[in-house]
């Protein structure tokens, strides 16, 4: 993640890797974003019912020196972060009692933060290595299963509409199989919100171990996804009630997914060029245009 990003959106990335304790540091930090820079040591230790010393571990896991330049940088973006609050529905749930128009603002909210504080946490030093290395595959294999297999499935479209080898697999028999016959030439691409689907984790593992180069794409930087990837690029998505697995995650991994798409086009942008017009005239023919309807 840059320096960019959120110290809020920071540590609800860690929050898998992080000990009861510091989750629990970690989630008033969150909840209180607007508030905490005003609290103590001692107060946020006995609001997270923790200790002072819990405190300082969760500020180094996190990359501060201390509780001080955490509280200073809180106090920072609780400024900057004073004009987006006027328009954040009140809460940050869906309750039982929301009229459907307060429902629908809150996704609405909920998904264009998810694009906003994914984009903003991007680390483009590895965004440039990834799309380097999918510029220099022979060929591109994308692991997703449930609603990153959509994702998966989207990614795999893009690069084959501009001429590029690539597969998408959500069966995970098919998906291992893939990955052992993969080699350096090629790159292999797990999508997995948690960071923790086995499927993927397996698939990615077996495509290293044939000596293929590998991305991961998570919410959760810590996560054991992490730990077989080559690479890690991040999402920056909060989940509610009904909706785990919800579109917001899945808008975050596609933002990310356009932003190695695009990249990619633009390092073979004559090539890019041909492959859509070619494709683009393909299925031109299969559009109903202004002579079918007065036919």
């Amino acid at each position: 993640m840059t320096d960019r990003t959120p110290t809020t959106v920071r540590a609800r990335g860690l929050l898998p890797s992080l000990s009861p304790a510091e989750r629990r540091v970690a989630q008033v930090i969150i909840d209180e974003r607007a508030t905490a820079a005003r609290l103590t040591i001692t107060d946020l230790a006995e609001r997270a019912r923790s200790s002072e010393s819990t405190v300082v571990r969760f500020c180094r896991a996190m990359g501060f020196a201390g509780y001080s330049e955490l509280r200073l940088t809180l106090a920072a973006e609780a400024g900057r972060a004073d004009d987006a609050a006027a328009d954040e529905p009140v809460g940050s749930d869906i309750n039982e009692s929301d009229e459907l128009a307060q429902v629908v603002k809150k996704i609405a909210f909920a998904d264009a933060r998810a694009v906003e504080e994914t984009a903003s946490q991007i680390d483009i030093a590895v965004l440039d290595q990834v799309v380097g290395l999918v510029v220099g595959a022979r060929r591109v294999t994308v692991y997703g299963v449930g609603a990153s297999a959509f994702v998966a499935a989207d990614f795999q479209q893009k690069l084959h509409r501009i001429g590029l080898v690539a597969y998408a697999w959500s069966d995970m028999h098919m998906a291992l199989t893939s990955a052992a016959l993969l080699d350096e030439r090629d790159v292999a691409f797990g999508i997995s919100h948690t960071g923790t689907t086995v499927d993927i984790i397996d698939a990615l593992a077996e495509a290293g171990r044939h000596g293929a180069r590998t991305v991961a794409l998570t919410n959760f930087p810590m996560s054991p996804i992490s730990r077989v990837a080559d690479l890690v690029l991040t999402t920056a998505a909060r989940e509610t009630t009904f909706r785990s697995g919800a579109m917001a995650s899945r808008l975050a991994q596609l933002t990310v997914i356009d932003c190695v798409f695009v990249g990619v086009a633009q390092r073979t942008y004559r090539q890019t060029r041909t492959a859509l017009d070619v494709t683009y005239e393909a299925i031109r023919v299969r559009r109903i245009d202004g002579d079918r309807r007065r036919g």
